[in-house]
């Protein structure tokens, strides 16, 4: 089994257009979720979210473009081109035949189904453009960075809700271990900051109107984010081969089914993701420093959370640190897992750790360390990205310091 590693990294979301950007305002605790600016939004119940602000889709891509990427797609190009120049990789040959794309999305192209219904429906058009389906699909942004950069390998695109970005890294994972693929661009996107988007989330009633408080026992719901995250797996090797700049390796992941309800998590569940991942990468479980949250600020998925860490981890769960950073950027849903391991990337390779901000109040039910408000410097060795979804369906991915 070949060891795997992280040459790449790319990302735009509220906190940042650049990997750069993003972690220096993780660093510093930025708030990224603000009032929501859209058509309609005066309509909704929820105004605010960790929104892309400044991001000028028609200075980067042409007309005929514009025609084919929704605003999903255009996040992933972004964040894709950051990570493949950082990885110095250039595809052909046989590099190009054997490697691929496995992006994690939820809603796909959200936005284009949004205008087009309106066009319709509202507008009393009756007809739509052409590329109205290659446009909204959710295999759009894996078609068009395979395109864009030569990836002729196996390219497709993971949809489970909340955990997509981390299944679809973990399958890349999967074919670099397995000496499918050399390289594997991987990662997700989201963007369902629309009328319709918000609309549908608005029903399920977990959302804040204020703010996305993590572990706090004031804490009153999830805030929706949305950007991209895109990273290059690479064959350990044949990276070192080449002398490209290693980020960390990816040394285990787990995928479990709760089997018990759609909406309502599981620690068992989870526990065994963790346990599984942990058991992938050959680890004791005292030697991972810090964990990722899924932590999104509702009741129920972080007192579930956190007494599955607890759990898992036993006496060292009071030695661990945990955080959630979309109390900064928000939650991507399908692109989540994506922007969050860049969290998990600093940690290990800056020796910062992520905080959890808008945190007030103690909850007994999450009597862990949650990095509260500022982050802290600390030497780790491994970090978990945890990813916990609708549906029952949770993903974890280990990283080790290289």
């Amino acid at each position: 089994m070949k060891r795997v590693v992280i040459t790449g990294a790319g990302t735009i979301n509220a906190l940042g257009q650049t990997v750069a950007d993003t972690l220096k305002a993780m660093r510093e605790g930025v708030c990224g979720i603000g009032p929501l600016e859209f058509r309609d939004v005066e309509r909704l119940q929820i105004q605010i979210g960790g929104q892309v602000r400044g991001f000028e889709a028609e200075g980067r891509y042409n007309r005929q473009q514009m025609s084919l990427y929704d605003r999903f797609t255009q996040f992933t190009l972004a964040a894709a081109k950051e990570a493949i120049e950082q990885s110095g990789l250039i595809f052909s040959g046989e590099l190009a035949a054997r490697s691929g794309v496995v992006l994690g999305t939820a809603g796909g192209g959200v936005s284009t189904w949004d205008d087009n219904y309106r066009a319709v429906y509202e507008e009393g058009k009756n007809r739509v453009h052409p590329f109205v389906v290659p446009k909204l699909m959710n295999n759009a942004a894996a078609s068009h960075v395979s395109m864009e950069w030569n990836l002729k390998g196996p390219s497709f695109t993971v949809s489970t809700a909340c955990a997509s970005s981390n299944h679809a890294m973990a399958q890349a994972l999967s074919l670099v271990r397995s000496g499918m693929a050399p390289a594997m661009v991987t990662g997700g996107s989201e963007s369902m900051l629309c009328f319709g988007g918000v609309k549908a989330w608005e029903g399920l009633r977990v959302m804040s109107r204020d703010a996305c408080r993590p572990f706090s026992a004031n804490r009153n719901g999830m805030v929706q984010g949305e950007g991209a995250g895109v990273f290059v797996f690479e064959e350990l090797e044949h990276a070192r081969k080449r002398g490209a700049d290693i980020l960390c390796e990816v040394v285990g992941f787990a995928m479990t089914s709760d089997a018990s309800d759609i909406v309502m998590p599981s620690k068992a569940g989870a526990a065994r993701a963790m346990s599984g991942a942990l058991a992938d990468a050959g680890l004791n479980r005292e030697e991972v420093g810090y964990i990722n949250a899924h932590g999104t600020g509702t009741a129920a998925n972080d007192k579930t959370e956190c007494a599955a860490v607890a759990d898992v981890f036993g006496p060292h769960a009071d030695r661990l640190m945990i955080s959630s950073t979309k109390s900064m950027h928000g939650h991507l849903i399908g692109g989540t897992g994506a922007v969050e391991l860049l969290a998990c990337i600093m940690a290990l390779r800056d020796g910062v750790i992520a905080p959890t901000i808008g945190y007030e109040e103690a909850d007994p039910e999450c009597a862990l360390d949650v990095v509260p408000n500022e982050a802290r410097e600390a030497e780790i060795n491994v970090a978990l990205s945890n990813a916990f979804a609708f549906g029952g369906m949770n993903a974890v991915i280990a990283l080790r310091k290289v």
